[in-house]
């Protein structure tokens, strides 16, 4: 059974790996178009239940210069319509678009356990079993076949892909700041090329010149 993740993301995404702000912020909305022109927007929010956005009170930018208090709330096509406070008109709420919302890390309720907030997944240190440093946490994506975390290599390179499941991800130490994960063995290397006549897969067949010739006079009446 793999592990859930609390679906209150930071992956809206500021900020990849690690900082304060990352670990005492969490994104949970993103403003829209302007819905309407009575300063309504549209809101997409990141919480696992839609609507638990407005139950957290002021929203800051990730600025920390503004908030924005949630006055009310309801379903749109495949968003939620919002009226933000002080917001009245069209102009003023297209101002906002794509601005996104941040509530303070300890004002979420305590995640189940198995349970785990983006946030503090983000910045975790990667091990292996040995106690090795394999990388860093720097995100978390669901392509809509579960939850998958990207580690930056601590040599550095290309990131790595890696499930978030139990069996990949043995355990989770958010205190100790690490994970202990099960790495993929790497992808064999291609064959070797090997020259014209000597064989093996990347080789053209002896003779082939001097053989076309001759097939091709066979042919011939």
């Amino acid at each position: 059974m793999g592990k859930r993740v609390e679906t209150i993301s930071s992956s809206a995404r500021p900020g990849r790996a690690g900082g304060e702000s990352a670990r005492n912020r969490v994104c949970v909305a993103r403003i829209g178009a302007a819905h309407g022109t009575a300063g309504e927007v549209r809101l997409w929010p990141f919480t696992t239940h839609a609507d638990a956005v407005a139950a957290y009170g002021p929203l800051q930018t990730a600025d920390g210069m503004r908030a924005f208090e949630i006055e009310a709330l309801r379903p749109g096509k495949d968003f939620l319509v919002a009226r933000l406070k002080g917001i009245t008109d069209r102009a003023a709420a297209e101002r906002l678009r794509n601005t996104d919302l941040y509530v303070a890390r300890e004002r979420l309720p305590a995640p189940e356990p198995e349970e785990f907030y983006y946030a503090d997944l983000i910045g975790l240190r990667a091990e292996d079993n040995a106690g090795k440093t394999i990388g860093v946490v720097v995100a978390v994506h669901n392509f809509g076949a579960g939850d998958i975390l990207e580690i930056a290599p601590a040599g550095g390179g290309d990131t790595v892909m890696l499930p978030f499941s139990t069996a990949a991800v043995p355990n989770v130490e958010i205190a100790a700041g690490r994970i202990v994960v099960d790495m993929p063995p790497p992808d064999p290397p291609p064959p070797p090329y090997t020259k014209e006549g000597e064989g093996g897969a990347g080789a053209a067949p002896k003779n082939a010149a001097a053989a076309a010739p001759e097939a091709e006079k066979n042919k011939r009446p």
